[in-house]
């Protein structure tokens, strides 16, 4: 707090990116976690997480106040004018310091407390472990073993502690392979196919313009044993040919082939963390600009490279695949092999096993290829202050790949595009443990896991949100076409507040919502259906009960008295009289919503516009809410089953007083 010098500002102005005249006025909040602008005329709040805060941007001076650019990791662009410019000076200064902590301890993790009281802190942490991952694959195995040699980090710090190599290494041909290869990232599996065939990834060898290291030959010779039915194996480089080879001036370079019997090696051409920074830098700045012809955007998107840079990614993780699908065994690496190397292993073993392709299988592929083995997410993801060179949108890419690859094959993964950009969003939100640190050791030296909340916690928790209603689990093996006309821009993520702070709606949320509304209604109808039932027998007793009386002795008629005719009549109000109806009857409680609002037109709720929050029916009233205004566990009197449902306070309130009446 003491980096907040002024926490309130009043009449501010939010610009519209895309309409200059468009504004809104209110007032600006600054807190420890968030950037909140009130919009007195509409009754409406945005929220900014600080830690999504990109860059933060002084804008020249004009007539009307003193313009603050903030550019945010998800993708958001937004522009405060500040009336007075030592305001917006201190806002600036806050920001830059809020947004990237000096030490990881201050980042948003260690102070975010769930509003829910169904997630526990422990919640999501256990879900994974490695050594059962690799149980799935079958390993350990005749052909390959776990080595306690990395128990305490000592033979590599940036692995984990579980490492599985060939059955036939000797504890010195490890060492010796360790010591030969960058950050002493030694070939290790990472995935075994059905057939034996395996990816295993490193970094690159340490070997100059003719350094060789025999214990490296013969661990590569190991792995490709381990593969009875091959001949030999690929050594992928996912490196440019020109960069590795100006490594080698640096004692660095690649697998010379006269000291490898048996292998075959690849360059395949992936640029490096500079050159996809600059890459996402231009299609940002593509999709800020306004009025843009479709020359333009084509133009520009094209001079940016970005697709170019995800079709190469793609296609090496294909190639990959084909090779392991053929039989054959692959090693893969790029500089340090926490990169690149993450990206295609990952992406590979997606499109050979089905399993990664479910939500519980995807959370199990981050965690072992990018968690476990040692992306940097700390510095590529800027959580705190350092070096702006080491950021770069890796696992942004590796997201978008998989995105492309949902495209193209639709029906063959469970997880939707919602699924994808809430993780994207949390990766650099820090609001959870998960992706806090560049490696396993760090993690565990930070005790994120009793500490801080966990992301799997989180999935778990809203896990009928990210499911696919098109998923149809029949494809073993994926052969996605990867022709240029089947990269698309991925606009649900670039241009997802092209309307304003509010992200774009989700083609699976409507469906989800029409899904949701169906299965509502149907209940309700069954709930009708059932008090239909109920009163046509109640009816049908009081037929036969009019019956009984008319021509029961118990009745007497008297001529002199009544008419025959009246005292028919008097004897069936008798009769109807007796009828005692226990169903109570339909108030206001047991009706539900036929007509659903759109998502598009969400007015009920503003209190939130957090891109991560999603918007919910309320399925009694059918009006849209937050999170923060519906109970997610109510259930109805109208519908038959009684599951519990989202339900907004107000009919939260409406349901509780009718059950407090009847009971």
């Amino acid at each position: 707090m003491e980096h907040i010098k002024t926490p309130k500002i009043e009449n501010v102005r939010m610009l519209d990116r895309y309409n200059s005249k468009k504004t809104s006025a209110g007032t600006l909040y600054l807190t420890a976690t968030h950037l909140i602008f009130f919009d007195t005329e509409n009754n409406k709040e945005s929220w900014v997480l600080l830690m999504h805060i990109g860059s933060v941007e002084k804008l020249p001076i004009t007539t009307t106040g003193c313009p603050i650019l903030i550019r945010c990791k998800t993708f958001l662009s937004v522009t405060f004018v500040i009336p007075k410019e030592r305001d917006s000076h201190n806002i600036y200064t806050s920001l830059l310091v809020l947004c990237q902590p000096a030490k990881i301890e201050d980042v948003y993790c260690f102070l975010y407390k769930s509003n829910s009281d169904k997630i526990s802190k422990s919640a999501g942490w256990d879900s994974f472990n490695l050594e059962t991952e690799y149980k799935r694959m079958n390993v350990p195995n005749e052909a390959w073993s776990l080595t306690t040699l990395n128990q305490d980090y000592q033979l590599c710090d940036t692995y984990p502690k579980f490492l599985f190599v060939p059955s036939s290494v000797s504890t010195s041909i490890l060492v010796g392979s360790s010591k030969f290869r960058s950050k002493e990232r030694l070939p290790v599996l990472t995935y075994l196919h059905r057939n034996k065939a395996s990816i295993c990834r490193c970094a690159q060898p340490l070997s100059g313009f003719n350094a060789r290291c025999m214990e490296d030959e013969q661990l590569l010779t190991c792995i490709l044993y381990t593969n009875p039915g091959s001949e030999y194996m690929y050594v992928v480089d996912t490196r440019p040919k020109i960069n590795a080879m100006a490594n080698r001036a640096t004692g660095k370079g690649y697998e010379n082939e006269n000291f490898y019997d048996s292998i075959k090696f690849n360059f395949l051409g992936i640029e490096n963390i500079h050159v996809m920074r600059n890459s996402l830098s231009k299609v940002v700045d593509l999709c800020e600009q306004r009025n843009l012809s479709m020359s333009q955007f084509i133009g520009g998107l094209d001079s940016s490279g970005w697709l170019r840079h995800i079709k190469t990614i793609l296609d090496t993780s294909a190639f990959i695949c084909q090779a392991v699908n053929s039989g054959k065994s692959v090693v893969v690496h790029c500089s340090d092999g926490w990169d690149r190397t993450a990206q295609v292993c990952s992406l590979a073993s997606l499109m050979l096993d089905p399993y990664y392709r479910t939500l519980q299988g995807f959370q199990a592929l981050i965690e072992k290829d990018w968690l476990a083995f040692g992306h940097k997410f700390s510095d590529r993801c800027g959580h705190i202050a350092g070096d702006s060179k080491e950021v770069s949108p890796v696992f942004t890419q590796f997201i978008e790949a998989t995105w492309q690859l949902t495209m193209i094959q639709p029906t063959t993964f469970e997880f939707n595009e919602r699924f994808l950009l809430i993780l994207h969003d949390h990766v650099t939100s820090c609001q959870y443990g998960t992706f806090i640190g560049n490696c396993e050791k760090e993690r565990v030296d930070l005790k994120l896991k009793d500490r801080t909340f966990s992301f799997w916690g989180y999935v778990e928790e809203h896990k009928k949100e990210f499911l696919n209603p098109l998923y149809s689990a029949q494809v073993e093996t994926m052969s996605p076409d990867l022709s240029p006309q089947n990269i698309r821009f991925w606009r649900g993520m670039y241009c997802r507040f092209e309307n304003g702070v509010h992200p774009r709606e989700h083609v699976y949320d409507i469906l989800l919502a029409t899904s949701e509304q169906t299965k509502s209604i149907d209940d309700h109808v069954k709930f009708l259906q059932k008090r239909l039932s109920y009163f046509k027998r109640k009816i049908t007793d009081g037929a036969d009960m009019v019956k009984n009386s008319l021509f029961s002795k118990e009745i007497c008629i008297e001529p002199m008295s009544y008419n025959k005719e009246d005292n028919i009549i008097q004897s069936m109000n008798d009769a109807f009289d007796n009828l005692t109806v226990m169903e109570p009857k339909l108030d206001e409680a047991h009706k539900v919503a036929i007509e659903w609002k759109s998502l598009r037109e969400a007015v009920s709720c503003e209190c939130s516009t957090d891109s991560s929050t999603k918007k919910y029916h309320c399925w009694k009233c059918g009006n849209v809410f937050c999170t923060r205004c519906i109970d997610m566990n109510v259930p109805l009197p109208g519908h038959l089953s009684q599951e519990p449902v989202p339900v907004c306070h107000g009919c939260r309130k409406i349901v509780s007083r009718s059950s407090t009446e009847s009971s």
